[in-house]
């Protein structure tokens, strides 16, 4: 019988847990905003990928079992690697051109876009409230971007549209057969990520420079790593409790973009992003109450 100190225990865990992995993960697109610079994402991320298989092979079977090797669905794998590798080419090339916390800002709604489709594609009930916090949200997106302002890029929507092919990523996780692990989908999307980079690489490939060989290690090790956390902060704890520290990685972008690239969002991407914020955070409370 689990007493009240495990619970605390495991709370604990994975709310430090959940926070280490969005530090994993914000390295990692610091570091894949780095590369930007030399290299065409799909070439990012088929190194990334190719690299951390192997990782993600050794994961899945300590984790998991030799059964997390194997899939009951591999063509619901392969759909999901194809939303992950077009939501990683759109997010890798938005960071070539926006500030990393202005990019992350916005990657924030997809929340908000899973509230939205689950309503008007999978008939399921969302209340006004939900609602409410949807329209906020978005409300959020257009202080960010300012459409028809002078500040307006039309690459800003390039964060968006991941946010929504990243939606219908995590809702594409119930096609996967539900007796599979969450180490089966982490080993899968890796494999699919290489496999479907890979067919596009050839067309885009430029010689590894080798002082670039560390940074491609680093963002498989990073980016990894920060799945692996984050998926494991979820098995110890509430979503209402770990979904929330997500939102965490706004310090981190902010951090990173000022000291790597001297990059300082201005006060209508902070005002935005604490909206979009606001807004995910009720989305989340909301759903976990109705669930």
């Amino acid at each position: 019988m689990q007493t009240l100190a495990d619970e605390k225990r495991r709370r604990l865990s994975g709310a430090v847990l959940m926070c280490a992995g969005v530090a994993c993960l914000s390295t990692n697109d610091a570091l894949a905003k780095t590369l930007t610079a030399h290299y065409a994402p799909f070439q990012i991320m088929f190194l990334r990928n190719l690299i951390a298989l192997p990782v993600a092979v050794v994961i899945a079977l300590v984790l998991g079992g030799p059964s997390a090797l194997l899939s009951r669905r591999p063509m619901a794998h392969l759909l999901r690697g194809f939303l992950w590798v077009a939501a990683t080419f759109l997010f890798f090339t938005s960071l070539k051109h926006l500030g990393l916390a202005e990019a992350t800002a916005l990657i924030f709604v997809a929340p908000l876009f899973i509230t939205a489709i689950s309503a008007l594609f999978l008939r399921e009930e969302v209340g006004w409230r939900r609602w409410l916090a949807v329209i906020v949200g978005f409300i959020g997106v257009l202080i960010v971007i300012r459409p028809g302002g002078a500040a307006f890029q039309a690459v800003s929507l390039l964060p968006v549209a991941t946010a929504l092919v990243y939606a219908f990523l995590m809702l594409g996780s119930r096609l996967v057969d539900p007796r599979e692990s969450i180490w089966t989908l982490l080993l899968y999307l890796t494999g699919t990520g290489a496999l479907l980079s890979g067919v596009l690489v050839p067309f885009v490939w430029l010689p590894v420079r080798a002082e670039d060989v560390w940074l491609f290690v680093s963002i498989a090790l990073f980016g990894t790593a920060g799945m692996t956390m984050i998926s494991q902060a979820f098995r110890l704890a509430p979503a209402t409790l770990v979904a929330p520290l997500d939102y965490t990685a706004l310090i981190w972008a902010t951090a990173f973009g000022w000291l790597i690239w001297a990059e300082v969002p201005d006060s209508a991407t902070y005002l935005g992003a604490a909206i979009i914020i606001a807004s995910g955070v009720v989305v989340i409370l909301r759903e976990s109450r109705a669930g």
